[in-house]
């Protein structure tokens, strides 16, 4: 098995198919930063579907079990179920899975489907629509996800998550209606705390509900007890109600950081190679392959890359932040984007 610096094994494939999104959600995609003259990656950067695939496959040789395709907003990718389609014929692959923010997905879910993607999570970050609207750069309306979300529990997709990014004084008014709303309609909620991602969100620590007061609000109202992870790095505190209406889960990487069960290597749109959320520089996957590099090589580089991995930044930030230090990293030192690596 390989293993990294801190014995934590890959298993996790994060793919980002497009740098691109139909939303401009505030702690992500900041309307002032990516308007209409922001320049995105031009697509002969991106890598092709036959170089993500080949990259999968190699990975899968080194332990991968599991795929996420994000972005950016993948279903803004053309023809994505191809990729999909190829993805689902790699030995060892046994889940694929799909982050969207569902806007398209009504049209795209029977293709999908058909092609062997077997679950999807959906961003989805308020019932209010004006909560929802203010966080989503007023690009789309509740109604609009929630046919989407509709649309994959028809197509089978299930279990169907929805994750809902909470941000003091925006959002968290509705933490217990999003419950409410989930668990009438057999969906997994994840509540993810706001996280420091990048350098464009205006990130600060008082703007964050922490997971403990996400847990109370919920417990207030719907009565939940812990469950065990479903896997080995599995990154939500898992909760069921004690009635017997599902579960709820919390993403609590700022507070209680899950460095030391992370499992996850991410890939970028134009073939960078990432090991951590909050990196600051990756290593190209892209360019060896594209200049020759055989299976071999490239497995040998993605082993490299893994096991001389030591990234625990969540870790760190949360222990620096009890002292009182703040700029965790320097802004001298750029992170890479949520929109560009997915979250």
């Amino acid at each position: 098995m390989l293993t990294d610096k801190l014995n934590r094994p890959l298993h996790d494939l994060r793919i980002s198919v497009t740098d691109r999104c139909n939303f401009r959600c505030t702690y992500c995609m900041p309307e002032e930063i990516f308007g209409d003259k922001y320049r995105f990656l031009p697509k002969p950067q991106i890598m092709t579907f036959e170089e993500i695939t080949r990259s999968a496959r190699i990975m899968a040789g080194l332990g991968v079990s599991k795929l996420r395709i994000t972005g950016g907003e993948p279903l803004l990718r053309h023809d994505l179920h191809r990729l999909i389609e190829q993805l689902a014929q790699i030995d060892g692959i046994d889940d694929i899975a799909m982050t969207t923010n569902a806007y398209f997905l009504k049209n795209q879910v029977a293709d999908l489907k058909a092609a062997g993607l077997q679950r999807v999570t959906i961003s989805l970050d308020s019932l209010d629509n004006e909560a929802f609207r203010k966080m989503n750069g007023g690009k789309a309306d509740v109604a609009q996800v929630l046919e989407g979300v509709y649309a994959a529990q028809k197509a089978g997709l299930n279990p169907i998550k929805i994750n809902a990014v909470v941000q003091k004084g925006v959002n968290d008014h509705t933490i217990t209606e999003m419950a409410r709303f989930c668990r009438d309609n057999g969906i997994i909620l994840r509540f993810i705390e706001y996280m420091d991602v990048g350098t464009r969100n205006g990130w600060r620590l008082d703007h964050v509900v922490s997971a403990k007061e996400i847990r109370d609000r919920i417990h207030a109202v719907f009565p939940i007890e812990p469950i065990d992870p479903n896997y080995y790095g599995e990154v939500a505190e898992r909760y069921r109600y004690v009635d017997g209406a599902g579960e709820v889960g919390i993403i609590a990487s700022v507070t209680q950081p899950f460095c030391g069960t992370c499992t996850r290597m991410r890939l970028s749109p134009e073939g960078q190679l990432y090991t951590c959320l909050f990196a600051t520089k990756g290593t190209s996957l892209r360019d060896p392959m594209r200049a020759g590099a055989s299976d071999d090589q490239l497995r040998e580089l993605i082993a490299g890359i893994w096991s001389n991995r030591d990234d625990r930044y969540s870790e760190i930030r949360g222990a620096q932040t009890l002292i009182g230090v703040d700029d965790i990293p320097t802004q001298e030192e750029k992170r890479i984007e949520m929109y560009y690596i997915g979250g």
